[in-house]
């Protein structure tokens, strides 16, 4: 049971090439197939945090892989929707800058003598609610501009989880 949150991270991030490869695909309905596979990963995503609170077993590996693949499946949506024209440039490049800097951080910290990992907190769980609801959405109603003011909300409650995260580290170091 110890490995079976991880292996459900590592089948998100294998969801990854599978959601884009769909995506694009010429197949009827791709679009929503590749909601589908996003379905999928997001059903991982949720029920492998539960398995490990509840069975106990929380990996330090899966506090580094967990937070990845979230970052890295946002990412690979954005960008497949930037290529659509779902999306403008300006939330792509926002989004990817900010999970950029927020996995590069997490490797420096992970990495030092003191190996600090980061919890998820409250602002960051309402963010991924919020990118989720707003990327199903865009999957059916691309463009819409009620949908991008969700995400340019949703960016803006990231950079909200950025700055708590800055001050949960803070705090930390304090100890």
């Amino acid at each position: 049971m110890k490995n079976v949150p991880n292996i459900l991270t590592i089948i998100r991030m294998i969801l990854l090439p599978v959601f884009v490869l769909v995506f694009f695909s010429d197949m009827e309905n791709s679009r929503y197939w590749a909601l589908g596979v996003y379905a999928l990963a997001s059903f991982t995503d949720l029920i492998d945090g539960q398995i490990a609170r509840k069975f106990n077993v929380v990996t330090e590996l899966g506090k580094v892989l967990d937070p990845l693949a979230d970052k890295l499946m946002l990412m690979t949506v954005l960008i497949c929707f930037y290529l659509a024209g779902f999306i403008p440039p300006l939330i792509l490049g926002v989004v990817i800058v900010k999970e950029l800097f927020m996995i590069g951080s997490a490797m420096i910290l992970y990495n030092r003598e003191d190996r600090i990992v980061i919890p998820a907190n409250y602002f960051g769980k309402s963010a991924t609610v919020l990118f989720t609801l707003s990327i199903i959405l865009m999957f059916f109603m691309p463009g819409n501009p009620w949908v991008l003011y969700l995400m340019y909300f949703s960016i803006a409650v990231k950079i909200s989880a950025l700055i708590s995260y800055f001050f949960t580290y803070k705090k930390l170091k304090g100890q």
